[in-house]
């Protein structure tokens, strides 16, 4: 459960960060209040503790964005590095660099040709990843659907809970793993298994792990490395088309 594990790790570290944002001096009014870096701008971060956080149109940033209750915006083109939230939404514009991309309690969209030199992440929200863009490292959730659309993951993807899509010839290039649910999701065998979608020339490079039962679907067109775990390849649905 190193997936699960780490999504543990990973909402502790950021509730310590709303704590130390408590405790240390703001930056700017920034505690309560909303920051926008405009479009061509430049700046070192851009953070904020109970607001949203927009950066502008080919703004560049050359440190994190992050905010604690609030939403994340980076428009088109922009460079930034690492973007966070605790509580509220990412949503990524066509064309944009960034590090890591990373929500607890939200959704993350990421549009268009971006490019993400690290992870994205979130615990509880979907994740959807438009054509063209490209992931250097794995995509997680534990709840949520993930949805990539003609885009290239260089890791593994994971979910715990959430539905599952590769479309238009995305290229997953690690495994695509299904988690067991821990201890912590009671009734889990009676809830309705996750649904995974390999859809037409999309390839899975490594292999389906799948820790629990789910309805997996593959297209006649697309390329997985093996099915193991609760199921074999044999278990899934063939089809032609665009979706099943």
């Amino acid at each position: 459960m190193t997936h699960v594990l780490r999504k543990s790790i990973f909402t502790v570290g950021l509730i310590g960060l709303f704590a130390l944002a408590i405790a240390a001096p703001a930056h700017a009014g920034s505690v309560n209040k909303s920051v926008r870096i405009g479009a061509g701008e430049m700046a070192d971060e851009a953070s904020s503790v109970n607001g949203s956080v927009t950066v502008g149109e080919a703004a560049m940033i050359n440190g994190e964005v992050s905010t604690v209750n609030g939403r994340i915006r980076i428009d088109d083109n922009a460079r930034v590095e690492d973007v966070s939230t605790v509580n509220g939404a990412v949503r990524i514009g066509t064309g944009v660099s960034s590090e890591n991309i990373s929500t607890v309690n939200g959704s993350i969209r990421v549009d268009n040709s971006a490019t993400i030199d690290g992870y994205i992440e979130a615990v509880n929200g979907s994740i959807d990843v438009e054509k063209g863009t490209t992931i250097d490292r794995d995509v997680s959730n534990v709840n949520g659907k993930i949805e990539l659309t003609g885009s290239q993951v260089g890791g593994d993807l994971s979910t715990v809970n959430g539905d599952v899509i590769l479309a238009d010839g995305t290229i997953l290039r690690g495994d695509l793993i299904v988690e067991k649910p821990g201890g912590w999701n009671w009734g889990w065998k009676k809830r309705k298994p996750p649904t995974v979608i390999i859809g037409p020339g999309s390839q899975v490079l490594g292999k389906i792990k799948l820790e629990r039962e789910v309805d997996l679907y593959i297209s006649e067109s697309a390329e997985v490395g093996g099915v193991e775990g609760e199921m074999a390849l044999s278990d899934a649905v063939r089809f032609s088309g665009d979706r099943p």
